[in-house]
Parts: structure tokens; C-alpha cells; sequence
């Protein structure tokens, strides 16, 4: 009994007592208090930092400046990470040496320079796998532009024919007992396989030469041998150099406008009257404007579309950005008012009339004309292949090169810039840039919203490698092949290898 008593006795010692409210309230006040004077202080000196930040020394203020504009730069300029990737167009071990058949293919090569160049590198396949001669082709003479030149006037003829030497054998004209010999006249399907052809080597029975009469996009985009698509490459990007005039001047006008200021945009301002007419695109053109181009759409034969929404054609993205548009977002992307940009095209719709959007945003632009002679342009004149020629040339080597609309040059020059190390290209997503602009327009964006909204949009289209696109989803049959991107757009992974086994 008393061990029991005096246990109770300690337990009820060590109880805490309970506390009264008045003494909870206090407690509570007292940490409040200190909570804001701790809040009061680190507020203080958080102002104090602020305030000494101007009067910081003036070295520490203007490396501070210097540091930005750098990162800047870097981001503007500079290429996307190729993570080591590298050129690889040699065949593989199982390839063999062109044998000559003694069967011949001549070819009409249908467009624009580029779709020539591309539909070129294509025949060369084609050759190759039919094992047949390739006469020297024939350059289109009846597009827009009506160029007379000849294939050795825009191409070295003879590099063309000793660089392909182990892949097909190469002639300049048809031995003269065949030119009168009958001709199997071909329209090869778009986009074929392999298989098409090897069955097209029927001909041979009954004909010794097959004239084709298109050659743009001939060959399918994927699912080729290797060593056909290699082949392609190597037609393309070494066989088809330019003849030795336009290498000439093409590299003389990239050191001029080096030495006027190092860095330069080429900008590939596809507002030109054929482009607005075939895509029926009339945002910004006067009611006479846009019945111009109407006409001269009616009466062009091989333009099927004759009837176009404008307005539809602007919002889904089908439209070239106009003059000013390109201003708007190449400021919006960042580049300074006194950034050099170089035109590559021909003549712009409108002229000065809707360059001057442009001019106003950026002053320093150039034109061939700005930085080469007159003497030096007189020989290409009147020769609009030649003269993209030379566009195509300085687009390549520009640090920048910009699209305003994406067609054959734009494709072409994208993907030998991907070809040569992935160098910097920015594509402009043409459909959402329309729709900010149209927003800015109708007062429903803000001004000072427009470059975080555009640089977001485009931080993944600025040619950093990636695999070529298949198909649009939903798309059958043959017509699926025309929504895939071009293997001349991005030849990757067929011509692109980031190990050197995979390039021997």
C-alpha cells in the first residue's frame, strides 16, 4: 500500500500543468512579433542590396552588359549540337562498278533550278538501277522564266561525269547511229520503288534508249537500298557543282559580305509573282494586284488549282510570308535592326513597295546587286538558273538561312546545310505565326508578348538533327508518299552516320 501511494505520488509530481488561455495568447503574440521583425529586417537589407547595385563599380556594371549580348548571340548564331554526326555517302562493300550495257536514257528535266538539280540526282539512280547509260540532261527551257541555259552553262559538266564514273557511265549526247533509233518516251511514276523500276526493264527488249520526260521526284523518299540512297547524295552534294563562273563569283560574293560584317542571314523571300500566283496568295496586294495573278494563274496550263480561298490558304500556313511578316519575326526571334540579311530570289512582287516593311526593321539589306559588279552579273543575266545558282551558293555558306516559304530552293538548301554539320536553318511555322500576327492586328496580343511567344514556337525548328518525317497519319494509298518530307530535305539517317563505321 505505501509503495503504491508514493509512485502515485511521483507520477503526479512530473504532470504538466495545463496552460490558461490568457497564457496561450501571449505565446502567440510573442511569435508573431518576432516573425515580423525577422520579415522587417530581411526586407531591409534586400533593399539595401538593391540600392548599392547602381553603384557598383563601373567594370563590374559593364562586364554585366557584355555577358548578356553573349548568350544572346550564341543563341542566335550559332548551330545546333550535331552530336557528332558527320557526312557519309560512300557505298558499301557490296556494291559493284557501273558495266556499260550499251542502253541509253535521255532526260528532260522539268522546273526551277532546284527541282532540276534534285530531279538530276534522281535519274542518276534510276540509271543505276535500269544499267543504263545517262545522256548529259536537258534543262527546262519553258518554266516561268524561260532560261535558255545549258547544262554546262549552270553545272560542271565534266566533274559531273568523272565524280559518277564508278556508278553509271555518263555521255554527253547519244552515239549518232541512235539518234534517229526509236525511243521508248517514259513519264516514270512519282515516288517509286526500286521494284517499279526493275520491272521497267522490260523496255530493253524492244528499245536500245528510253527518253524520260519529267525527272523531278522520280524516286521514293525511304524505304530505298543504302547504296541507292547514297548514290543520291553523292549525285547531289559532289557531282552537280555549279560551273566554274558562278563557283567563282558565288564564293567572291560570300567573302564581300563576310568583310561588311562577318555574320549574315540569307533569306530566301519567296515573294515573287509566280509563287503569290500558284499558291493564290493575296494578303496585303491591292484589288489590281490580285487580279494579275489570278489571270496569269487561269492561263498557266500545268497549274491544275485554278480557284483558291486566299484567306483559307494564309491560315493553314500554304501562304510565303509577305515582306513584313519577315520583319516581325525576325525581330521578334531577336536579331538586331542592324543585322546583315542577303536576298536570295528573284525579283519581289511589288518591289520597294513592300520591301519597305522590311527595310524599316533591318536597313542593312543586300541584294546581288548591292554586292557585285555589274560587269560581274552581266554574263548571268536574262539566265535565272544561273542566278539562283548564285543565291543558292551564298544561302548555303550564311551562317542563317531563313525560308519564307517552304519550296524546292528552300528544301534543297536546308538539306545540304543538315548534309554539311547541321547548320543552323529556322523554319518558320508560317500557320501559328499567322495567327499571332492576325491577334496583334485585332488588338487581342500585346506588343511586348510577341517575342516570348515566337521564340517559344520555334526553339525546335532551328535544323538541329532529327530524323526525316514519315506520312501524314490517315493518308493511303500512292498519294501518302507526296505528305512525306523530302530525303533531299533531310537526308538523315541514309547520308548522315555519327560513327565512321557506319560510313565505311
Amino acid at each position: 500500500m505505501v509503495h503504491r501511494s508514493s509512485s502515485q505520488h511521483r507520477t503526479s509530481k512530473f504532470r504538466p500543468r495545463k496552460s490558461s488561455p490568457l497564457a496561450l495568447t501571449v505565446q502567440i503574440l510573442c511569435i508573431f512579433a518576432f516573425s515580423v521583425f525577422l520579415f522587417l529586417i530581411y526586407t531591409r537589407n534586400s533593399l539595401e542590396d538593391e540600392q548599392m547595385q547602381p553603384f557598383l563599380p563601373r567594370e563590374s556594371q559593364s562586364q554585366q552588359r557584355k555577358e548578356t549580348p553573349q548568350i544572346i548571340e550564341g543563341q542566335l548564331w550559332h548551330a545546333p549540337f550535331s552530336h557528332g554526326l558527320h557526312p557519309c555517302i560512300k557505298p558499301t562493300a557490296k556494291y559493284k562498278a557501273a558495266t556499260n550495257s550499251g542502253r541509253y536514257m535521255t532526260v528532260k528535266s522539268n522546273g526551277g533550278l532546284n527541282q532540276m538539280r534534285t530531279g538530276i540526282a534522281d535519274m542518276v539512280a534510276v540509271a543505276r538501277i535500269m544499267n543504263a547509260t545517262l545522256v548529259i540532261p536537258q534543262l527546262d527551257k519553258r518554266s516561268f522564266w524561260h532560261d535558255s541555259s545549258l547544262f554546262s552553262d549552270t553545272f560542271d559538266e565534266n566533274h559531273f561525269i568523272e565524280t559518277l564514273r564508278g556508278d553509271i557511265h555518263i555521255v554527253k549526247e547519244l552515239p549518232k547511229e541512235l539518234e534517229t533509233a526509236p525511243r521508248a518516251r517514259k513519264h516514270f511514276t512519282s515516288w517509286s520503288s526500286v521494284g517499279y523500276y526493275e520491272e521497267t526493264k522490260q523496255l530493253w527488249k524492244d528499245y536500245q534508249v528510253i527518253h524520260v520526260a519529267k525527272s523531278d521526284s522520280r524516286l521514293a523518299n525511304n524505304d530505298l537500298p543504302l547504296d541507292i540512297q547514297r548514290l543520291r547524295c553523292r549525285a547531289l552534294y559532289q557531282a552537280l557543282r555549279f560551273s566554274p563562273p558562278i563557283e567563282s563569283l558565288g564564293k567572291k560574293l560570300v567573302e564581300r559580305l563576310r568583310s561588311r560584317g562577318e555574320r549574315y542571314i540569307a533569306l530566301h523571300l519567296r515573294y515573287e509573282k509566280d509563287m503569290l500566283s500558284f499558291t493564290g496568295c493575296t494578303y496585303g496586294l491591292t484589288d489590281a494586284e490580285s487580279e494579275e495573278l489570278k489571270i496569269m494563274r487561269e492561263n498557266t496550263n500545268h497549274w491544275k488549282v485554278k480557284r483558291i480561298n486566299s484567306t483559307e490558304q494564309r491560315a493553314g500556313g500554304f501562304c510565303p510570308l509577305t515582306p513584313k511578316e519577315v520583319g516581325i519575326f525576325l525581330r521578334a526571334l531577336g536579331y538586331s535592326s542592324s543585322t546583315q540579311i542577303y536576298i536570295a530570289a528573284g525579283e519581289i512582287y511589288g518591289g520597294d513597295s513592300y520591301l519597305l516593311e522590311l527595310k524599316s526593321r533591318f536597313p542593312n539589306i543586300i541584294f546581288k546587286e548591292t554586292v557585285a559588279t555589274k560587269d560581274e552579273l552581266r554574263a548571268f543575266a536574262n539566265h535565272a538558273s544561273q542566278t539562283a545558282a548564285l543565291d543558292y551558293v551564298i544561302s548555303v555558306e550564311s551562317d542563317v538561312f531563313v525560308p519564307s516559304y517552304s519550296g524546292n530552293m528552300a528544301r534543297a538548301v536546308e538539306g545540304h546545310r543538315r548534309f554539311l554539320g547541321h547548320h543552323k536553318t529556322i523554319s518558320p511555322d508560317r500557320k501559328g505565326l499567322v495567327e499571332i500576327f492576325d491577334k496583334l492586328n485585332n488588338g487581342k496580343l500585346e506588343e511586348a508578348s510577341l517575342p516570348h511567344l515566337v521564340q517559344r514556337m520555334h526553339s525546335n525548328r532551328q535544323g538541329a538533327p532529327r530524323k526525316r518525317y514519315g506520312p501524314l497519319p490517315g493518308i493511303k494509298g500512292r498519294g501518302r508518299f507526296k505528305t512525306e518530307e523530302s530525303f533531299y530535305e533531310n537526308p538523315y539517317p541514309e547520308c548522315i552516320c555519327s560513327s565512321k563505321k557506319q560510313s565505311e
